[in-house]
């Protein structure tokens, strides 16, 4: 019969010693249970910060889901927090009135944030940030208010912050020391972070002491004790946090700062034991992730009876990146009487590099700005290395060989018993070994196997380093925006939104572009993702687009151009026909054509022509050449065609007219039929609509260019305004997530349909806000077709036909 063994709480710490537990053969030997009181998963509580800035969707943190707890056959109770534990009957109790009963337990109920005991500490407005909770708040709030005052310049207030200023609030961080980080970093460190951050648009009050939280119901202000006062709707208290041992305690288990335990996490009820934040041994209490790894590892030895020297404590170090400065500390590394230090700092791009000795060993280093010594540096202190010969200064110096004249890659300093993720305490020869083994070829595949790199993620380029040198490639090479630049689309998007940048000569300088000016793939590119992070803001660069889209039309072989104006659903009239055969006559048009997508194109207009043949057709741009919505393909539908059982034609003028002139990253094509005979090619389509009886079925990723692929059975929806809805959605995570000129049916291929269903139809509240940032874009389009007719510098502007053709895509 299988031993009960019950875990309270569902976090980082419990779950990871349960996960060590499994490998071990503990599967066999427990019955296990779980009691969280978060209505989640067990989630990557490091990663907070990246949900906040909208830098990652919660599912993207989770670290277990729901079918881990199934195939590990793990009871797990969400939203129930453990009242009391009955140590004589050996039960948990639960505010559900569920009564567990256990053999072994083990305590993991980590840290409450610290709340200063201020005056108004109660006013509506008032946080901490310590879980997915205190992030939606914060994200809600800053739809509707404008002022943010963080108390704590520390790593978490820094990041609360960080992820503040990106949902366009004014913030001012507060903090009671002379400089940032002090646990991390020293004055020097410090500096240069707080220049950083202060031009990313951060506000810092030091040396301050607040007094009073003002307001009457809701915040309103903060006071100082000198008597200042700062204007804020939302206050984020980020000052600390204090273990959660009241459960132990009011158990009689033995606590202090923490629940005290031994070197194998046992308490002084030798059936109960604790880990992660809540834990304190000999004296210490953890709040980083490497610490509670191992204690984990250790407590699942010691359930397996596999006991060995349990835990002798944890060398405390830093490595992460503080709105996108990287940042690394370890050990000791303040001056002092028994201590010689040397130090690297070059002003100009704010890298800071410091090794901290004692006698012939390293006892303390800070990195700033450029962190690729960490590892080796954090495994000397570890192994207590002596540096014999010549000064630790050559350990900064771009990792040089013994002949100080080849520079070498990062992990091949790296011994195999060395850490390359020390969160999670994985060796390079682990590494490689699992590497070679399982031929591994990408970073998710090896963190999937070894779990390196599932924490803090800042271990994965040596990862990819070591897949590279051990098999010669990597499949997860990056594909860089163009040769103007090494970083990716992706990256690009992320600089954009955290350094605030909205003009593409600002992208190119802050960002470092090697070509002055960029190229001509790299600056719609840019345009494009300016306008789609700051839909607002963004002033559209018409120079920075095609020739084909700044016209309006599309450059033919001979120099001449083709117009299509827009006729929504295929569906016009006698007006709009007579007006494309006057402008036909007048500009002596040589070809009229209907184009596949139901439309008219005139084709041989001369270049000079080009904005009176607008002027006079009086009609929208077609955008037959835009990366936008070119047409909506209907069949006649329910009216006339006796096979129908929708409208169509209703349906398609809808979409049409609402998502027209909207900028996608390449062209977006869509379809509407009335029923399964698919007339109107609906399978093909970037979004193709099927009526059935009663509903719609929606597809999605089809293409029906020179690379064939059917659209994907997305969902059925019953109404037109679903539909809408749906589309809406889809699109606009089309817009924030794919890069520029990849089509939705190489993005579906690349994200997964299931990925993206996750997204748009299953979490209704990440649906909705897709919406509303979808109607923000739609709101503050403009008519550029119009600019062409009134714009008198059109045709000093009109490309020679070398360089127009130069500029086709």
């Amino acid at each position: 019969m299988k031993e009960r063994l019950v875990v309270i709480g569902n976090g980082m710490a419990g779950i990871r010693c349960l996960e060590e537990l499994f490998k071990l053969g503990g599967r066999e030997r427990y019955e296990v249970t779980v009691v969280g009181k978060e209505p989640h998963v067990n989630y990557n509580r490091i990663m907070l910060s990246s949900v906040l800035a909208s830098e990652a969707k919660l599912e993207e943190i989770e670290l277990n889901p729901l079918s881990w707890y199934e195939e590990n056959e793990v009871t797990l109770y969400r939203s129930e927090t453990v009242t009391s534990l009955d140590r004589e009957k050996q039960l948990v109790l639960t505010d559900k009135g569920r009564s567990i009963p256990y053999d072994k337990a083990i305590l993991a109920t980590g840290s409450h944030p610290f709340m200063l005991p201020l005056p108004g500490a109660e006013l509506e407005g008032v946080i901490a940030f310590r879980n997915i909770e205190d992030c939606e708040e914060m994200i809600a709030t800053a739809k509707n208010y404008n002022k943010a005052v963080v108390i704590g310049g520390g790593l978490l207030g820094l990041e609360a912050a960080r992820g503040l200023l990106n949902l366009g609030m004014e913030v001012n961080v507060v903090h009671i020391q002379s400089h940032l980080m002090e646990r991390q970093l020293d004055k020097t460190a410090a500096s240069i972070l707080r220049s950083e951050l202060e031009e990313q648009g951060m506000n810092f009050l030091m040396d301050k002491h607040t007094e009073a939280i003002v307001g009457k119901k809701r915040v309103e202000a903060v006071r100082f004790k000198d008597g200042e006062e700062v204007k804020a709707d939302l206050v984020v208290m980020a000052v600390g946090i204090k273990p959660n041992h009241e459960l132990a305690s009011n158990s009689g288990i033995t606590v202090n700062r923490g629940i005290v335990v031994d070197d194998f996490m046992t308490t002084s009820d030798k059936n109960i034991f604790a880990v992660g934040e809540c834990a304190e041994h000999r004296g210490m209490v953890y709040g980083l992730v490497a610490p509670l790894w191992e204690q984990g590892k250790v407590l699942a030895k010691a359930l397996v009876e596999q006991k060995d020297e349990g835990y002798q404590g944890s060398i405390l170090y830093s490595k992460l990146k503080v709105s996108g400065v990287n940042v690394f500390s370890v050990g000791e590394f303040w001056d002092s009487d028994s201590t010689k230090s040397v130090s690297m700092l070059d002003e100009f791009t704010g890298v800071y590099k410091k090794i901290v000795m004692e006698g012939k060993q390293i006892v303390g280093a800070i990195l700033m700005g450029e962190t690729d010594e960490s590892t080796l540096l954090l495994n000397k202190i570890k192994q207590k290395a002596a540096i014999e010969e010549g000064s630790p200064l050559q350990l900064l110096r771009s990792h040089l060989s013994e002949s100080a004249s080849e520079a070498v890659s990062t992990v091949s300093l790296l011994a195999d018993e060395d850490h390359v993720c020390g969160c999670n305490g994985i060796s390079k020869g682990a590494i490689v070994q699992a590497i070679q083994q399982d031929g591994l070829t990408k970073v998710s595949e090896v963190s999937a196997c070894t779990t390196a790199g599932r924490s803090c993620g800042s271990c994965k380029p040596m990862i990819a380093e070591l897949i590279t040198d051990t098999v010669g490639h990597s499949t997860e090479e990056k594909e860089t925006v163009c040769g103007c630049t090494d970083l990716t689309h992706e990256q690009v998007v992320a600089e954009i939104r955290e350094k605030g940048l909205t003009h593409s000569r600002e992208v190119m300088n802050v960002l470092g572009w090697k070509e002055d000016g960029g190229c001509s793939k790299c600056r719609p590119a840019i345009n494009y993702y300016l306008a789609m992070v700051h839909p607002l803001e963004h002033e559209e660069e018409r120079d920075s687009r095609f020739v084909n889209e700044r016209m309006h039309a599309n450059i033919q072989k001979d120099g001449t151009f083709s117009v299509v104006p827009r006729m929504y659903g295929g569906v016009t009239n006698a007006e709009e026909l007579r007006r494309i055969a006057d402008v036909a006559d007048k500009y002596n048009v040589p070809l009229l054509k209907i184009t596949g997508g139901q439309r008219i194109d005139l084709l041989g207009i001369q270049k000079e022509d080009v904005p009176n043949v607008w002027k006079d057709l009086d009609m929208p741009s077609g955008y037959a050449y835009g990366k936008a919505l070119r047409t909506v393909k209907t069949c006649v539908g329910e009216d006339y065609c006796r096979f129908g059982t929708q409208d169509s034609i209703g349906l398609g003028i809808a979409l049409e007219k609402k998502f027209e002139r909207l900028n996608t990253p390449h062209k977006v094509k869509m379809a509407v039929s009335a029923c399964p005979r698919n007339c109107a090619e609906s399978g093909i389509k970037d979004i193709g609509i099927v009526g059935i009886e009663g509903a719609w079925e929606l597809y999605v990723g089809g293409n029906g260019g020179a690379t064939l692929r059917p659209g994907d059975l997305f969902c059925k929806l019953k109404s037109n305004e679903e539909v809408i809805e749906v589309i809406s959605a889809f699109l606009q995570h089309y817009r924030e997530t794919a890069r520029y000129l990849e089509r939705t049916s190489k993005w579906v291929e690349r994200m997964g349909l299931e990925t993206i269903k996750a997204t748009v139809i299953d979490n209704l509240a990440e649906r909705k806000q897709l919406i509303e940032r979808m109607e923000t874009a739609l709101a503050n389009l403009q008519d550029p077709w119009k600019e062409i007719i009134e714009d008198a510098s059109l045709k000093e502007a009109l490309f020679e036909k070398k360089n127009a053709v130069s500029l086709t895509s």
